[in-house]
């Protein structure tokens, strides 16, 4: 029992060792070149739908490096949303900035999550707005994409 204790606190301590994370971004390796495009295009067409484009702002609560989120950003901006670029975190060296109309007038937070299971065609884009997710799967046939199914909403 005691041999089980100490197994215990020791992977419970490297475990704490471990760096966290990013919960968000694009986690899809090798994808066909298509997927982000369509993926993108899908995404804005259901934000649309439910936050109209000119009276809705969005402030990005996360980098976007990726193909993925570039043309997110991109379409958005074309449709007439405003959005909020992300900005990291300001280190304890920094000097204090007078609030911006941006920072007192917040807008609703968008982040996203892009990743696909290993060995399978399917893909998953789960967009989150403030507090409320939308996700919906794709799969890949024949170098084409196709929705599997509807946008589910959680609030």
């Amino acid at each position: 029992m005691a041999k089980f204790a100490i197994l215990a606190l020791l992977v419970v301590g490297l475990v704490g060792c471990i760096p966290p994370l990013e919960p968000y971004g694009n986690f899809v390796g090798n994808a066909p070149a298509s997927l982000n495009e369509t993926l993108a295009a899908d995404t804005v067409k259901q934000l649309e739908t439910l936050y109209p484009p000119a009276s809705t702002r969005f402030d990005l609560g996360q980098a976007t490096p990726d193909t993925y989120g570039t043309l997110l950003v991109e379409s958005l901006r074309a449709k007439g949303y405003a959005l909020l670029e992300f900005k990291p975190a300001p280190t304890t060296e920094t000097t204090q900035q007078e609030p911006t109309a941006a920072d007192t007038l917040p807008g609703l937070s968008l982040r996203y999550v892009l990743d696909a299971p290993d060995s399978t065609n399917l893909y998953r884009v789960m967009v989150m707005v403030g507090s409320t997710s939308l996700s919906r799967a794709y799969v890949v046939q024949n170098s084409l994409v196709f929705p599997a199914g509807a946008w589910a909403r959680k609030e």
